[in-house]
């Protein structure tokens, strides 16, 4: 599942000015190379591209490419993210035709499930990622912000910590309850 490449609009599907189609995975880069009018292949990390995505021999945007190489993106992995006009046709086109090429339309949340799964960000984090994009006040977003920067992770790991040692000092009392130097601990300790 983590082998493919995703792909989707990244932006609201409206009439803007720029709409974004973003991929992720191993072969984006090769995907955009593909359909870019420039060679992507050896660029640097983190770079933009001015060039123009093509369908054949057909121009279909003048567009800037933006190259993010792993492991140092959202996903870790390689994500390439296409900035072209926001008309729905256009930006519609520009995802068929990275779709055509070998990528997968993504399903909703899946960049960042792929985040989580990759170890980039935690469950908490997750969840403050979709509490942001649905934040309907600026106190909610300010939260939710919080939330993604690590810090309902900072409250908790602390009683994670205590939690796990505690369940290793009860296996070794209760594989090997000869050591000494070992805490026998009682109810009232566990408690």
């Amino acid at each position: 599942m983590l082998h493919d490449t995703i792909a989707a609009i990244s932006t609201a599907d409206v009439e803007a000015a720029i709409s974004i189609v973003r991929m992720s995975g191993e072969n984006a880069i090769e995907i955009a190379n593909e359909i870019f009018s420039r060679n992507l292949l050896n660029v640097p990390s983190h770079t933009v591209h001015y060039g123009m995505i093509k369908d054949k021999d057909e121009v279909v945007d003048e567009v800037l490419v933006s190259v993010f190489r792993a492991p140092k993106t959202f996903t870790r992995e390689d994500i390439v993210e296409i900035n072209c006009h926001g008309g729905r046709i256009v930006t519609r086109r520009v995802l068929a035709l990275c779709l055509e090429h070998g990528a997968r339309l993504a399903r909703a949340g899946e960049f960042t499930q792929r985040a989580f799964l990759n170890g980039r960000i935690d469950l908490t984090q997750a969840e403050a990622i979709g509490d942001l994009i649905h934040a309907d006040s600026q106190r909610s977003a300010k939260m939710a912000i919080g939330g993604v920067k690590g810090s309902v992770k900072g409250l908790i790991q602390p009683v994670i910590d205590e939690l796990l040692e505690l369940i290793a000092t009860i296996e070794v009392n209760i594989d090997y309850p000869e050591y000494d130097d070992v805490e026998q601990l009682t109810d009232e300790i566990v408690l």
